[in-house]
């Protein structure tokens, strides 16, 4: 039960981890590229995670390997 509970918060605190490393440098190249570029608003954490995860459900990965 024990090991059971430090699992799961050790897998949320790697997911979180995970997010935190995938927003900052969306965050971080879209606010230096984007508004200089085509004009666009800059955008914050959250809004960068959104992105994140907005590309995730429409872009998924397709790639199929065949071992035979």
């Amino acid at each position: 039960m024990n090991n059971t509970i430090e699992g799961i918060i050790h897998i949320l605190g790697l997911l979180m981890l995970i997010v935190v490393l995938l927003g900052f440098p969306l965050m971080i190249l879209w606010n230096w590229l984007m508004p200089t570029i085509f004009g666009l608003p800059e955008i914050g954490f959250w809004q960068a995670i959104g992105l994140n995860l907005l590309s995730v459900i429409l872009i998924k990965p397709s790639i199929k390997i065949n071992k035979d």
